[in-house]
């Protein structure tokens, strides 16, 4: 048994489909089925049942899949000392961002790091706050980055950057031009995160500073990214506030306007997990984080 073999039947499981796994792993399909069928016939035990055209697992094959995804997890860990031992040579770095972080702030230091270490492969996976704190929690990232605050004592929770955050409206708004008091939140419609966002608990805070309760604010739409949110702001859905990375073309181009009530400022935060082990290469791409850190604050203010 090799780990090519386990690493097929695991994609082969995982899709239950040979086509789908073959092309994933750039393999052809005949290759893909071969190494399933010498598995079975080397240990007489059937992994899959044929159904159509499509495959289940069989009650030994769920059982075996357990078992060969946690001998690939001790593979990639060995692989990971090797790494560490070849310094910043080579390695695989996780990362996990919420959207604002994600799409708008966090690419240039991908591109920096890679820039400066080739051989290092770095992923990036992309969900809301709630969703990165759960896989640095788990260990399926080695580094998130989220714009909402995060209160789990088994991360390591730091600010790394200050955020600009901004309410906008479409030009010819009521509210433009006009002197706002808390009151008047409750007067117009608000396009809005989903719940676990960042940008949405930054809403919600705002309407709480201001004495209103939930069901005093007209949420029109609740949609699941930022650029959904700005799209249907600069359509006329209603108000919103979201950070000055995503709006600021927008405003150049005059499809959205500043409304002028401030908001306040909100801090980009690096997370990790504080007891799972960092190899030389997370450990690198940290380090250049805090080569652009303020040394009396801690925060990066080229991210305004």
């Amino acid at each position: 048994m090799t780990l090519e073999q386990l690493r097929i039947f695991v994609a082969v499981a995982e899709r239950e489909h040979v086509t789908q796994a073959a092309r994933d792993l750039n393999l052809t399909q005949s290759a893909t089925s071969s190494a399933i069928g010498v598995l079975e016939a080397r240990y007489q035990t059937k992994l899959f049942d044929r159904v159509g055209r499509g495959i289940t697992l069989t009650s030994a094959g769920h059982i075996f899949l357990a078992e060969a995804k946690a001998v690939l997890a001790r593979a990639e860990a060995a692989e990971h000392v090797l790494a560490d031992l070849a310094g910043l040579r080579r390695g695989t770095i996780h990362v996990a961002a919420s959207q604002t972080v994600g799409n708008y702030w966090l690419p240039r230091y991908l591109h920096d790091f890679k820039a400066t270490y080739p051989g290092i492969s770095i992923s990036l996976t992309i969900g809301n706050t709630t969703e990165v704190a759960a896989l640095v929690r788990d260990g399926a990232a080695n580094i998130g980055f989220v714009e909402g605050e995060v209160s789990d004592p088994r991360i390591l929770v730091a600010p790394i950057a200050t955020d600009e955050l901004l309410l906008v409206a479409a030009p010819g708004h009521p509210w433009v031009g006009k002197a706002l008091e808390p009151r008047d939140f409750g007067s117009t419609p608000w396009v809005v995160r989903e719940t676990g966002s960042g940008t949405r608990d930054i809403v919600s805070a705002l309407f709480e500073s201001s004495g209103l309760a939930a069901d005093d604010i007209d949420t029109n739409l609740v949609l699941p990214s930022n650029e959904a949110v700005r799209s249907a702001v600069e359509a006329g859905s209603g108000v919103t506030v979201l950070s000055r990375l995503v709006v600021e073309k927008a405003i150049q181009a005059g499809s959205l306007v500043v409304i002028d009530h401030p908001v306040p400022d909100r801090h980009f935060f690096m997370l990790r997990h504080k007891d799972f082990h960092e190899t030389v290469a997370v450990q690198g791409f940290i380090k250049m984080f805090d080569n652009h850190f303020d040394a009396s604050a801690g925060v990066d203010h080229r991210s305004r």
